[in-house]
C-alpha cells in the first residue's frame, strides 16, 4: 500500500520525537568532563565529580537504550573506564571500545540475561570506596538483568529458577498486568532489583543514569528500582497474584518466596532510610513528555495545530482506541481541540489482556481496534489518521514499532475482504496491519519512552 501524505507526515513526527530522546545527544549535552572533573547538568545544583578522587571508573547497566547511553559514556570518559558490563535487548547493540556487551531476551528472559546478571552484579560487589560507578539503566533492564533469588529459610533452601521467571513474566504479561504491578514482582524475586544493586555497590559512588520507559516515571518502577529505594512491599507482590488470580499460574517456588517475604522471613527490598546513607545520585535524563515536546514541534512546522493531551495514557489498547477514535469525531465535526488541521498527541503505555494465539503488541492492537471504529464510520474514516507505535522500535515481541490506521488501510481492509473483529478475537493484529501493508517498522531505536499515538484530523 503505498503512504498517503498524511501518514507520512505521521511518520516524520514519529522520528522527530524520538529524536528529542536520542540518549547519546541527551547524556554528551549534559555531561562535560574538563580537567578531571566530570560535570552534569541538572535542572537544580549540577553534580560535579572529581575522577582524582577515584582509583577505578567502572560502567554498567541494563535496557534496550543502555547500548547508546554507554556509546555516550564512553565519548565522554575514553579509557578512563576500567572495566564495564551491559545488557541489551537482542540486536539493540553499539560499537563500544571499553564497555562489553551482553545481548539477551526481552520480554521473557533468558539465559544470556542471567549471565550478564551475574557477571554485573560480581563487579558491582568489587567496588570499593575509591570507585565511581556509573550505572545506565532504560526500559527493558528488568528483564535483561534477570538475577533470580537463592536464600535459606529455616535450614531450608528457596531457589527461584529462570525458568520460574520466564513462566512468571509470562501470565504476568498475558493478565494484563501494567508494569509497575510486573515490576513489583520481579523486584521481590531479585538479587538485584528493588535497589539491591546500591547494596552491592556499597560503599561506591555511583551515578545512575536512567531513560524512563514508566508512566509518570517513579524511579522505583523504571528497570525494577535497581538503583532507587522501594516503596512497594512483599504483602503488594501477593496481592498483585492473587487481584489477577494467577496463582494457578505462577510457578510454586514464585508464590513460596513471596509468602514467606510477607510472613518477614525474606530481606525486603531497599527502603529509604537505607538508601540515605548510600552515595548514590539518580538522575533522570529523558522521559515521555520530552518525546511528546519533540513530536509537536514537527507537527506545527508541518504546519498542524497541535494538542498534547497526556503523557499518562494506561488501560486497556482497545479502550483507549475508544477514546482516541471519540476524540478524533469531535475534533473533526467540531474542533473541540483545534483548528483543522490539527495534531493530537498523546503518550504512555497501554497493556493488552491475552485472549487469543495470535501476534502484536500493544500499539497494534490499538491501530486494529482504531480501524474498527473507522469501519463503523458513516464517513468511512474520512479526514482522520492514526498513528500508535512504541518509541523503542519492538511492539510487543514484534519487529514493527506500531501501525497506522485511516481511510486508506479501511480501503484495502475491504478490497482484501478481512476480518477486523476475527484478527481481534485470536490478538493478531501484526498479521492483518501487514497484510494491508499498515505496520510502521523502524528498527531498533536504541531509545526507550513509552509510547506515542498521533492523530492527523483534516
Amino acid at each position: 500500500m503505498l503512504m498517503t501524505k498524511e501518514q507520512e507526515h505521521l511518520k516524520q513526527i514519529f522520528a522527530q520525537a524520538l529524536e528529542s530522546v536520542d540518549p547519546y545527544k541527551i547524556i554528551t549535552n549534559r555531561m562535560s568532563l574538563v580537567n578531571e572533573v566530570l560535570t552534569v547538568v541538572m535542572d537544580g545544583d549540577n553534580i560535579v565529580v572529581d575522577l582524582k578522587e577515584f582509583e577505578r571508573i567502572v560502567v554498567i547497566g541494563a535496557g534496550k537504550a543502555t547500548a547508546k547511553m554507554a556509546l555516550a559514556v564512553e565519548h565522554i570518559l575514553g579509557d578512563r573506564i576500567e572495566s564495564g558490563l551491559i545488557s541489551v535487548k537482542y540486536g539493540h547493540t553499539e560499537n563500544l571500545l571499553h564497555i562489553k556487551t551482553i545481548e539477551a531476551a526481552h520480554p521473557v528472559p533468558d539465559k544470556n540475561g542471567v549471565k550478564a546478571a551475574r557477571k554485573i552484579e560480581e563487579l558491582a560487589c568489587s567496588a570499593t570506596d575509591k570507585t565511581l560507578v556509573i550505572n545506565l539503566i532504560s526500559g527493558g533492564g528488568s528483564a535483561l538483568l534477570p538475577c533470580p533469588m537463592h536464600a535459606e529459610v529455616d535450614g531450608e533452601k528457596i531457589e527461584v529458577t529462570l525458568e520460574d521467571k520466564q513462566n512468571m513474566t509470562k501470565a504476568l504479561l498475558a493478565c494484563g498486568a501494567d508494569i509497575s504491578e510486573i515490576n513489583c514482582i520481579r523486584k521481590h524475586l531479585s538479587n538485584l532489583k528493588g535497589g539491591r544493586l546500591l547494596r552491592c555497590l556499597r560503599p561506591a559512588r555511583s551515578l545512575n543514569l536512567i531513560l524512563s520507559d514508566v508512566v509518570g516515571d517513579n524511579l522505583d518502577t523504571i528497570a525494577s528500582g535497581m538503583t532507587s529505594f522501594d516503596r512497594s512491599t512483599y504483602c503488594d507482590a501477593v496481592s498483585i497474584i492473587d487481584h489477577y488470580e494467577i496463582r494457578n499460574k505462577v510457578p510454586a517456588h514464585v508464590i513460596k518466596a513471596l509468602e514467606l517475604g510477607n510472613k518477614g522471613k525474606l530481606m525486603e527490598t531497599l527502603k529509604i532510610d537505607e538508601f540515605k546513607e548510600i552515595r548514590a545520585d539518580n538522575i533522570l535524563i529523558g522521559t515521555n513528555r520530552v518525546a511528546l515536546l519533540g513530536a509537536r514541534n514537527k507537527a506545527e512546522e508541518l504546519g498542524y495545530n497541535v494538542q498534547i493531551l497526556t503523557s499518562r495514557l494506561q488501560g486497556e489498547a482497545s479502550n483507549a482506541a475508544d477514546m482516541l477514535w471519540a476524540i478524533a469525531q469531535d475534533e473533526r465535526e467540531w474542533e473541540l481541540l483545534e483548528k483543522k488541521p490539527a495534531c493530537i498527541i498523546v503518550g504512555g503505555e497501554t497493556v493488552v489482556t491475552l485472549k487469543g494465539n495470535g501476534k502484536g503488541g500493544r500499539n497494534q492492537e490499538m491501530a486494529l481496534n482504531f480501524l474498527m471504529r473507522l469501519s463503523q464510520d458513516t464517513l468511512d474514516g474520512k479526514g482522520i489518521h492514526l498513528l500508535a507505535a512504541s518509541t523503542d522500535g519492538n511492539d510487543g515481541p514484534t519487529d514493527a514499532a506500531g501501525g497506522f490506521s485511516d481511510a486508506a488501510v479501511l480501503k484495502k481492509t475491504r478490497e482484501m475482504g478481512l476480518s477486523i473483529t476475527d484478527y481481534l478475537k485470536d490478538n493478531d493484529s501484526y498479521h492483518f496491519l501487514q497484510k494491508v501493508g499498515a505496520l510502521h517498522k523502524t528498527g531498533p531505536t536504541n531509545t526507550n519512552v513509552c509510547d506515542i499515538q498521533l492523530l492527523i484530523i483534516k
